[in-house]
């Protein structure tokens, strides 16, 4: 399981930026999907999650909308009137469990830096 984040960017606070994440490989099913971040000097949070219903970090409820399509394997997470709070390397995660098996792997890209200037 490989995941690819993609759309970061440097905007201006009220700006937007769609993230993007695919997923490749074979022989596995996805059962959820997920975008975490993480801020210099804070801790890794999760920010968006759409596993049975769609999760929400509260700084990011009403801003972030995660869609997800698992037979294409592909996520978006669509941020709108970004703060420079936002900051952050932004991953993508999945879990999957392969067929024929029942224990869930968990997986991780890269990420995609997202900058916010005030």
């Amino acid at each position: 399981v490989q995941l690819q984040a993609s759309g970061g960017g440097h905007v201006q606070a009220g700006g937007f930026l769609t993230l993007v994440c695919t997923v490749s490989g074979s022989g596995f099913k996805i059962n959820s999907m997920s975008w975490y971040r993480q801020a210099p000097g804070k801790q890794r949070e999760m920010v968006a999650s759409l596993d049975g219903g769609a999760n929400y970090a509260d700084s990011v409820a009403g801003r972030f909308i995660m869609y997800a399509h698992y037979p294409a394997r592909r996520a978006s997470l669509r941020m709108t009137n970004l703060k420079p709070e936002d900051t952050g390397r932004y991953y993508c995660n999945t879990k999957t469990t392969r067929y024929g098996r029942t224990n869930e792997e968990h997986s991780e890209g890269l990420g995609t830096l997202v900058t916010v200037s005030s």
